[in-house]
């Protein structure tokens, strides 16, 4: 049986159609509303539901909102870096290899997976001192997480597949 994906809207749709053989369900963005919910729930008890959103801060919300009520979902990530035309960032944006990569590598993440620990984050300089908040801005930012505390970013930062090497080289970027 095909795997059913969840994208963000109809320009996802487009792209992956003829990449992969597989049914979708438009979410409409971060305004996901409750028939849709109800939907992807229902088809959760016999298919394979893959959300694969756009690698931003609504992409995020959207894969919150869908975890919180669909416990046996699995997500697909797409590498920030390659998913951008230079202006705008996305899934219909994506390279061909990029998409199949991240298809083929999707994941299930239960309860939550912490990539990055707190630990690394005062490490770093993301929290602990006068000066954290500002980089937290800035990385916050560059990775189009929107604003929050420590814990909100990194929850945002692990919630985006985030590898630890990847934050060092956006810290850098940042300073």
């Amino acid at each position: 049986m095909k795997p059913v994906i969840v994208v963000e809207g109809k320009t996802d749709v487009q792209r992956l159609q003829n990449l992969i053989n597989a049914d979708f369900v438009i979410c409409n963005g971060s305004a996901i509303n409750e028939d849709t919910l109800n939907y992807i729930e229902e088809l959760s008890h016999t298919r394979k539901v893959i959300i694969f959103t756009d690698p931003d801060y609504p992409g995020l919300q959207i894969r919150n909102k869908i975890s919180s009520r669909v416990k046996n979902v699995y997500h697909a990530f797409v590498d920030r870096s390659k998913a951008s035309n230079g202006k705008k960032l996305g899934i219909a944006e994506c390279e061909k290899e990029e998409i199949l990569k991240a298809l083929k590598d999707y994941v299930y993440l239960g309860e939550e997976k912490d990539n990055i620990s707190m630990q690394d984050f005062i490490s770093l300089g993301l929290s602990g001192d006068k000066n954290s908040s500002l980089l937290r801005e800035k990385v916050s930012k560059k990775l189009s997480l929107g604003y929050g505390n420590s814990k909100t970013i990194l929850k945002r930062i692990n919630m985006l597949n985030i590898s630890l090497d990847e934050l060092k080289e956006i810290i850098n970027d940042c300073k």
